[in-house]
């Protein structure tokens, strides 16, 4: 009897020890640690930047590079949007990642964030009715003028301050798919918008609307990052750089415009 109570002893003992173990070490086959997941702060009223399509999902230029950039980079991306004019306190308060939506790198920005390398060029053009008198920034004058909310068109207005002095009231918008509206319903008498993504909308609408030769000037788009997070700028620099180089990006941008716009 003292040998077998002896034998159950050292087999339980054994038992316990294995399952001890099995615990510890992972088993065969098992996943690996859950991928980093990157959070897009970006205005879903953007297009052909970002924006909801038919079925309520969000497409775009924008969210297509960014899809391809996270895939490189072994990360899963998530898209949020947010209140653009706040794009800057949603990303230093931590509740984005990044920026990355027809975001004009400009000095003062400079200041609170980050940017990658620029990826594509953009005005600011000038959008009127169709048969609206004005024919250049001089025929502002008087004139009440629309733009999205904490967008570069509002700065790049200001920059030329006669032409903005001369203006009656400059009106600001939550997007420029509203501003639009209120042009077509005469309470606008123009707007200023980022050119791709007035071309874009201006071209859904055949007739209706006509951009003036003249802009108010040449920007740069890049993705905003936090001061800090110098680790996933690098991995972006070095991955948009192969996008371009690898043609990738030029081909997305040719799906969104026809043409490549890469910087």
């Amino acid at each position: 009897m003292k040998t077998l109570k002896a034998l159950l002893i050292v087999s339980a003992v054994a038992l316990f020890a294995a399952c001890g173990k099995s615990e510890q070490a992972p088993a065969a086959g098992a996943p690996a640690a859950a991928a980093k997941t990157v959070v897009v702060g970006l205005d879903d009223n953007f297009p052909p930047m970002g924006f909801r399509d038919a079925n309520n999902e969000l497409v775009g230029f924008d969210i297509d590079m960014a899809k391809e950039a996270a895939r490189r980079l072994g990360m899963t991306v998530e898209f949020k949007p947010i209140d653009w004019s706040a794009k800057e306190a949603e990303l230093n308060g931590k509740r984005v990642d990044v920026l990355w939506n027809g975001l004009t790198i400009t000095d003062e920005r400079k200041k609170n964030i980050s940017f990658t390398a620029p990826y594509m060029s953009n005005h600011q053009i000038i959008v009127v009715g169709s048969a609206s008198p004005i024919k250049a920034k001089a025929d502002l004058a008087g004139r009440i003028v629309g733009a999205q909310d904490g967008s570069s068109a509002v700065d790049a207005i200001r920059k030329e301050a006669q032409v903005a002095a001369s203006i009656k009231e400059l009106k600001a918008f939550g997007d420029n798919v509203t501003a639009l509206m209120d042009l077509a319903a005469g309470r606008l008498d123009a707007i200023v918008v980022d050119e791709v993504v007035g071309r874009y909308l201006v071209s859904k609408r055949a007739g209706e609307y006509r951009v003036l030769d003249e802009n108010f000037g040449t920007e740069d788009y890049g993705v905003g990052l936090r001061k800090d997070d110098t680790e996933l700028l690098a991995q972006l620099d070095k991955t948009l750089a192969e996008m371009k180089q690898d043609g990738t990006a030029s081909r997305i941008a040719q799906q969104w415009f026809g043409a490549n716009l890469i910087k």
